[in-house]
């Protein structure tokens, strides 16, 4: 059976830069990606402080998912990742070295459009390198009081996501996608973060949210019935798209492509996390394979590991292509 996505990895072909403001602190953020080889994976690095260490995009680095979704060592932190990495995961880019000179990912828009920007004017460089990917077998279902996450098989990758609130200008909203560059770059790249009015200035008061404005956030009016921002919404279902762009965020610290059908409802990041840690511990419903190019069609090769039990092995074993061999 053909696959759904390119087998082969991908950077991208020269480095892309852009300035911005952090959310929560309000300060200006230099941030460069730049190309990086096979098999390396995207990685952050502190140009401020320690600019020759650097932390993986793992699910196993995230430190904090409140607001924002963080990821961090003992050395540093660099909070709100989630919208430049759906850009990547859109942009079809697997190996990257990220450099910021602060704390946060700046916010530009508010959505993952200025990345898949900057993204699509470098283009992308095809590698030696075949993609690693979690194929689902079975159902995994995470549940969070009446927020749940599922993730059953499907030959590709797509996202339902719902949303419902009790106002009238979000109420109940549902949006479903497959993955594809042209279809990120459409459908979702460039929905905005929103709140509501009174929840971003209990923010301000709490010294949060200080780079918050109504060019990068969509603020909520206080009647619940409208929008501040003069020029009103992208799309009639902005809200639920930009839940599925943080979600495919999130997603992609697995590290790897997934080949499965997630459907989330009423979710953010914290739910997002707990269902990655739901997924790492249910080997039996996944199994990690390694594309291979066969002749014009692509096909897929089971990998297994030597030693390390499944359930621990997502995010080390796919940069670690020495203890992949595959089944019979």
């Amino acid at each position: 059976m053909p696959l759904p996505i390119d087998p082969h990895q991908y950077t991208l072909r020269k480095p892309v830069s852009c300035c911005g403001v952090g959310l929560h602190s309000g300060r200006t953020v230099n941030l460069s990606i730049k190309p990086a080889p096979k098999n390396n994976g995207i990685r952050f690095f502190r140009t401020d402080i320690l600019p020759n260490e650097h932390i993986k995009a793992h699910l196993n680095m995230v430190v904090d998912t409140r607001l924002a979704t963080t990821i961090g060592n003992d050395n540093f932190h660099i909070s709100t990742t989630e919208h430049l990495m759906a850009a990547l995961q859109g942009f079809g880019i697997d190996n990257a070295d990220i450099e910021l000179d602060s704390a946060e990912v700046p916010i530009m828009d508010g959505s993952a459009d200025p990345f898949f920007q900057m993204m699509k004017s470098s283009g992308k460089k095809k590698q030696n390198g075949m993609k690693k990917a979690l194929r689902i077998t079975r159902p995994i279902h995470y549940t969070d009081g009446d927020k749940s996450i599922t993730i059953k098989p499907y030959n590709g990758f797509k996202i339902t996501g719902e949303i419902c609130f009790d106002d009238a200008v979000i109420d109940s909203q549902k949006f479903s996608f497959n993955l594809s560059t042209e279809k990120f770059g459409k459908e979702i790249s460039r929905a905005r973060t929103f709140g509501y009015v009174e929840q971003v200035e209990e923010l301000w008061a709490n010294g949060l949210a200080l780079g918050s404005s109504l060019e990068n956030v969509i603020a909520i009016h206080w009647n619940r019935k409208s929008v501040l921002n003069e020029d009103g919404l992208r799309f009639d279902d902005e809200f639920i798209r930009h839940k599925v762009l943080d979600l495919v965020g999130d997603l992609a610290l697995l590290g790897c492509s997934v080949l499965g059908h997630v459907s989330s409802y009423k979710t953010g990041h914290t739910e997002h996390l707990g269902f990655m840690k739901a997924i790492a511990a249910s080997p039996h419903c996944w199994e990690l394979i390694e594309m291979r190019k066969n002749g014009p069609h692509a096909v897929m090769n089971r990998v297994v590991s030597k030693s390390k039990a499944a359930s621990d092995m997502i995010m080390p074993l796919f940069n670690r292509d020495s203890q992949l061999v595959a089944a019979a």
